[in-house]
């Protein structure tokens, strides 16, 4: 004959411990500080309008050159741009890279007693004058130069 089966509580068929939701909670709280770190903000940084500002103008010392034509760049408070020389007139880059950008934000370009700084990247590359302006952002002041041969650096 068999003996009756008696079923037997384990310990835990009741749910998750205390430790046990508290790890996860740590787990989570974590990765969520680690995805809000790592995010971009949403409104740039001043730092990303200088970077784009210094890939931009390379692209223009270098459309020049492999032209042969001299490329502009001229730099408002508001935004940046460039014209190419075609027929003997200056005409507006529209499409591409090499088209007018806006700063981001509440970014502001500071350019003295001028309300627009322009030069000219001749068919060797070369700037026909060095360009300096400030960068200006929720407070802080950046400022950035660009010499003959095309570098962009900034103070930051």
């Amino acid at each position: 004959m068999r003996a009756p089966s008696i079923p037997l509580k384990r310990a835990g068929e009741g749910g998750f411990t205390l430790i046990e939701l508290m790890v996860v909670l740590v787990i989570i709280g974590l990765l969520s500080g680690t995805v809000m770190l790592t995010m971009a903000d949403p409104r740039g940084r001043i730092a990303g309008d200088i970077d784009r500002f210094a890939g931009r103008a390379r692209a223009a010392r270098d459309s020049a050159i492999i032209a042969g034509k001299p490329v502009a760049l001229w730099v408002s408070p508001r935004a940046f741009g460039f014209e190419r020389r075609e027929q003997g007139q200056w005409q507006a880059v529209t499409d591409g890279p090499l088209a007018s950008s806006d700063w981001s934000g509440s970014t502001q370009a500071q350019l003295g007693a001028t309300t627009q700084l322009r030069i000219v990247f001749d068919s060797v590359g070369r700037a026909d004058q060095p360009l300096s302006f400030t960068l200006l952002r929720d407070g802080r002041e950046i400022a950035v130069r660009m010499d003959l041969n095309g570098k962009v650096t900034s103070s930051e």
